[in-house]
């Protein structure tokens, strides 16, 4: 038993010894970006890009036409695709359901479904269907069956008692589109007044920025009077036309506002051949280290007379983070 108890204290005091030669020898050193012992990855960002002349939007440009720039920067792009290549749309269409859209549900219920029509091409594109008010409801999951959508869309016939636009767009980007192979699209129908979200608005862009999704958003408020039932009249932006406007362009989209039926129809139009004139651009940081800081993004044409000539729209910046979310 002696020896037993001898060599247990000299083994415990070898293991003490080795664990404080360990410690006193680790000093304080910044995080790695990348601490699974595995292969160095890389992190790439992905810019939908819309070129425009005025109103009309410009095709045909070529990879060597674009100047990508991080932090003001000059990136390298290593991804770069067209109308003709660029891989099919996954789209969530969104419609707000809280008290103050009560008078022009069948409205936003039309909306939908035309939007869905305008922009899904026939097994290529997908689209889902989410209500928010106070629940966030997903009615139809990602599909081309334009029956199903329909169904799931006109199944809608009640109202909500607040409105949850940013944890929608939050739990959508999150759930949905984080982990799909296409491009990301939200299409928001809402009057853009939010009062319910834990989440802010902040978060909202945060989150499209960081899945690569483009947020169009379309308001049902601005209309004109008698146009459609329940809209209220006048095109004066409120507090909440403006964070709906903020929202979309922080993420390359675009906000409408119409309660115009002819008009609303052009603008689902508008955003379908905004699709499919995108342009594509992937490029890999310089900077590889996941900071946490908001890094801004800019897209540039090489040609100063284009340049001058032609208005780009992408995302304005994303967060350097680790996607563990």
């Amino acid at each position: 038993m002696k020896n037993l108890s001898g060599s247990l204290f000299i083994f415990t005091i070898a293991v003490v010894a080795a664990l404080a030669s360990t410690a006193g020898a680790q000093t304080p050193a910044p995080t790695p970006p990348i601490s699974d012992g595995g292969p160095i990855k890389t992190f790439e960002v992905r810019l939908p890009v819309t070129v425009t002349d005025k109103r009309d939007l410009v095709k045909g440009l070529q990879r060597g036409d674009f100047i990508v720039l991080e932090d003001g920067v000059p990136q390298n792009v290593t991804f770069f695709s067209d109308e003709k290549t660029n891989p099919p749309v996954y789209v969530g269409v969104l419609m707000d359901t809280s008290p103050s859209t009560a008078g022009k549900l069948k409205f936003s219920r039309e909306a939908a479904k035309n939007f869905i029509y305008t922009v899904t091409r026939l097994r290529k594109d997908k689209a889902a269907f989410m209500t928010f008010d106070h629940q966030i409801v997903l009615h139809q999951d990602f599909t081309d069956r334009l029956d199903q959508l329909d169904r799931a869309v006109d199944a809608v016939t009640k109202t909500g008692s607040q409105t949850a636009l940013y944890d929608a767009v939050w739990k959508f980007s999150d759930e949905k589109l984080r982990t799909i192979p296409g491009r990301r699209v939200i299409v928001l129908i809402t009057d853009g007044d939010d009062t319910f979200s834990r989440a802010q608005i902040s978060d909202a862009i945060d989150i499209a920025q960081r899945t690569e999704t483009t947020i169009f958003g379309i308001s049902t408020k601005a209309g004109f009077l008698g146009s459609v039932p329940g809209v209220t009249a006048g095109t004066v932006k409120d507090r909440g036309d403006r964070l709906l406007e903020q929202l979309c362009e922080a993420t390359g989209g675009q906000a409408f506002f119409t309660g115009n039926m002819l008009d609303l129809e052009r603008a689902f139009t508008r955003i379908s051949q905004e699709l499919r004139s995108q342009y594509i651009l992937t490029y890999q940081p310089a900077n590889q280290n996941y900071d946490g800081r908001e890094r801004k993004v800019e897209v540039r044409l090489r040609d100063p007379a284009k340049a001058k000539r032609y208005r780009i729209r992408t995302k304005s910046s994303y967060r350097a983070l680790r996607d563990e979310l």
